[in-house]
């Protein structure tokens, strides 16, 4: 097993949701000339805001509707602010937006509605934010959004490039902190040229490449929704080819508008991120909406694109604006409706947006995408997981000798990103630094709160001992440095994924694993097949290592199997002691206690119990015998 590093996969921020249908409410007249039929039952207010996103406005305008009512009723109209809500750039933060959320994905198709709600909201009490990104933040100013994804748009015709321009829909419910307003806002993203008539020129500070935005000519005006009403509300966006609309439900009320189709988002939506955001922004970027500490919110994001099967995990977002709420600490419970996706975010969380996420911790376990729990404590470069060419993680394990022989702990992460390499290495007691990092092979100093955007696309960020890289596809690598050791998490941008490595399962069965060439191990495990064919094939030569940066390393596997139970045996009080270390921290479940117990006394720190206090008890535990 191995002190530095502790491998398993599960959904750590996310779960799937199986797709779900229901009746679409709807008013059938009765003809004179034929038999009474029984009244047609009135539906609940949690029916009727579910019906009321996919019921079309009678014309282009302003609309309204009151429970238990299913038909518009016409209200005048107001105007949107003006006020841009940029999309992202730059590299992603360790909070919710500017490209780092989860997002719904449509299997096949295009989306046509989405619908944005929270299954829950506690602790929060307050928020604020800056109106547009400037001046003193405004309490209870936000913004919901419901943004598309980036998309090829035939408004883009009169590009200065058109194959590089892309549309871009947001459909907005904005806060200001005294009273509320729905709307859509288009954009052109690099456009680069005059932007079209009625379009609204954007550029960012510093930056040369042009953007067009307007908001949609209508807007429907909605009483002040403070933060404490966040649980009431539902935000959806509805395109087709011939129209667009936004409808926000607030309890019993509907509020609905029928924008402008500027960008014909019908051909071209695949990806929904909703959630809640700063109140605009300006050149400088999206604002950020603050909430209180002790906030935990968890929105699901419907997406209707046809299907019955379960959207595709995307960790990713499109809009420039953030929150200060982080993913996690723990996925929410699976539940109905969907087809959905829905995640935690909360001031406590601290996870990086991941679909499904492997975690390497103290000594090292594995656990697989799907749940499984398993030892392995061989020593030596070995590949975690392997999606695709463009995306490989791999990890060094040393041997806990002379100590602990049969354990091993991680030292080193590195990953291969599209064609960039980026390594995270210990370095040797004597060192001046406790930690290299290496870009491409060569040596790169990283300051506290720095961010480094590399050319193909990915990010490295480090704050403290904490160092996180990440794709434009949301995949993801998690060092977290420890005092001779790496506590590892690996995260895939979408979910479903194929994945293989020391993280897979074998055909989606939590409790098998499978070597390089396709050999299925079943549950429980031989200790010399596991060892000796299993390991061997997911050993990396060195010629081949994202790893020779850090150095060499000496290969090896354990004599025989490493538990609790061994380690009480040994040195009954060095396990006690560790146990207790454990317990202390919260550490409740089984199968974590007894591997966290192993970490504390194989790498003899009392901090390596912290890892373990919130992870999600697996699905199964492997045995190695």
């Amino acid at each position: 097993m191995e002190t530095s590093g502790l491998t398993y996969g599960r959904f750590t921020t996310v779960l799937v949701i199986v797709a779900a249908l229901w009746l679409l409410l709807s008013c059938v007249p009765v003809q004179p000339t034929e038999p009474a039929l029984e009244p047609t039952p009135t539906p609940n207010a949690g029916q009727w805001r579910e019906a009321m996103p996919h019921l079309p406005a009678p014309k282009a305008g302003c609309f309204t509707s009151e429970y238990p009512n299913t038909e518009w009723q016409e209200v005048p109209c107001s105007t949107a602010p003006p006020i841009p809500m940029p999309p992202r750039r730059g590299p992603r933060p360790l909070v919710v937006g500017a490209g780092n959320d989860i997002s719904a994905q449509a299997p096949t198709g295009f989306i046509s509605t989405a619908i944005g709600s929270f299954d829950s909201v506690t602790g929060v009490t307050s928020v604020s934010s800056p109106i547009g990104n400037s001046g003193s933040p405004v309490a209870n100013a936000y913004t919901l959004q419901l943004n598309t994804d980036f998309f090829a748009s035939t408004t883009c015709s009169g590009a200065d490039d058109p194959a590089q321009c892309s549309g871009w829909q947001q459909f907005v419910f904005a806060n200001d902190g005294s009273s509320g307003v729905i709307f859509i806002q288009y954009w052109l993203l690099n456009y680069n040229t005059t932007c079209p008539s009625g379009w609204n020129q954007f550029s960012f500070t510093g930056a040369s490449t042009i953007y067009c935005w307007k908001n949609s000519s209508r807007a429907v005006a909605v009483p002040h929704q403070p933060i404490s009403n966040l649980a009431q509300l539902t935000l959806s966006g509805a395109v087709s080819a011939s129209e667009d609309r936004v409808t926000l439900t607030v309890g019993t009320t509907a509020y609905s508008m029928v924008g402008d189709n500027s960008v014909n988002a019908a051909a071209g939506w695949r990806i929904a991120e909703f959630n809640v955001f700063g109140y605009g922004g300006n050149e400088d970027g999206g604002g950020q909406a603050s909430f209180n500490s002790g906030s935990t919110i968890v929105p699901r994001t419907r997406a209707f694109y046809g299907g019955t099967s379960a959207p595709f995990c995307s960790a990713q977002g499109f809009t420039g604006e953030t929150n200060n709420l982080s993913f996690g600490p723990s996925a929410p419970a699976a539940s109905a409706p969907g087809p959905a996706v829905l995640f935690t975010q909360s001031s406590a969380g601290g996870a990086v947006s991941n679909c499904a996420a492997a975690v390497t911790v103290g000594d090292t376990h594995l656990a697989t995408f799907h749940g499984l729990f398993y030892d392995f404590q061989a020593s030596g470069d070995f590949v975690l997981a392997e999606v695709d060419p463009n995306f490989v993680v791999q990890a060094r394990q040393v041997s806990g000798a002379p100590k602990w022989p049969n354990a091993s702990v991680n030292s080193a992460i590195a990953t291969q990103m599209d064609k960039t390499q980026v390594a995270v290495c210990l370095t040797p007691p004597e060192a001046e630094m406790p930690v290299q990092l290496f870009i491409d092979g060569n040596p790169t100093p990283l300051s506290d709160g720095e961010s480094l955007s590399l050319p193909d696309g990915a990010d490295v960020t480090r704050v403290g001992n904490v160092y996180v890289i990440r794709d434009q596809s949301g995949n993801s690598v998690r060092a977290i440095v420890k005092d001779g050791w790496i506590d590892a998490s690996v995260g895939l941008g979408q979910w479903p994924s194929v994945v293989r490595g020391l993280l897979a399962n074998a055909n989606g069965d939590v409790n098998a694993i499978e070597s390089r060439d396709g050999e299925v191990l079943t549950n429980p495990f031989s200790f010399d097949t596991h060892y000796g064919y299993y390991a061997e094939s997911w050993r990396v030569p060195p010629a081949q290592s994202l790893l020779s940066v850090c150095g060499a390393v000496k290969d090896g596997i354990p004599e025989e199997p490493f538990y609790a139970e061994h380690l009480a045996e040994l040195n009954p009080e060095e396990y006690a002691k560790a146990r207790d270390t454990c317990i202390e921290a919260g550490v409740k479940e089984d199968a974590l206690l007894d591997a966290c117990t192993i970490d504390v006394a194989v790498i003899g720190k009392p901090e390596a119990a912290d890892v373990f206090v919130d992870l999600t008890a697996p699905v199964a535990v492997g045995i190695v015998r």
